[in-house]
């Protein structure tokens, strides 16, 4: 047995109010794990996002070294978590790392420059597109919903219709 992963998100906000209540509800977890090195070193953004957790849902924020060895651990098992990153290329790393991920939801990635913007809410540079490769040929399912009750919408058809797939 290992730990429950219920969703693994990508949203550059990380937890917010959209996350912390309708995915935790839908999903049934008791934690939510923010997965990101940058976060991790920084005490603010740690207590920012604790007090963002919905009532009676720990979070913790991890490096991504630290996922890894607690998802292996047996302490963990049968955990129902979220996974929260800011990232495809933190997402590449753990599952490199040995996290078994099967699916992987991308809610927000902001604009900003050098991105080409593919819905409203989802911008992607090379790099993104890139990593969203890698993962894909893992065999991680990557489905584009803002909310659990959204249509699935596949972010590689995506992303080959926009002809950003070399």
């Amino acid at each position: 047995m290992v730990m429950d992963i219920r969703l693994t998100r990508i949203d550059d906000r990380l937890i917010h109010g959209q996350v912390a209540t309708v995915w935790s509800k839908a999903t049934g977890i008791d934690r939510i794990l923010v997965v990101s090195d940058e976060v991790a070193n920084d005490e603010l953004r740690k207590f920012l996002l604790k007090q963002a957790a919905p009532p009676g849902i720990k979070s913790n924020v991890v490096t991504k070294r630290k996922m890894v060895e607690v998802y292996h651990d047996h302490l963990f098992d049968g955990m129902k978590v979220m996974l929260l990153f800011a990232s495809p290329q933190d997402v590449v790393e753990v599952v490199k790392a040995g996290v078994d991920l099967k699916a992987v939801n991308i809610g927000g990635m902001r604009f900003s420059e050098g991105k080409k913007m593919i819905t409203n809410f989802i911008s992607l540079d090379e790099s993104d597109v890139i990593s969203f490769r890698q993962l894909e040929v893992a065999g991680v399912q990557l489905e584009i919903r803002q909310v659990p009750t959204d249509r699935k919408t596949d972010l590689m058809q995506l992303i080959k219709k926009e002809k950003m797939l070399q």
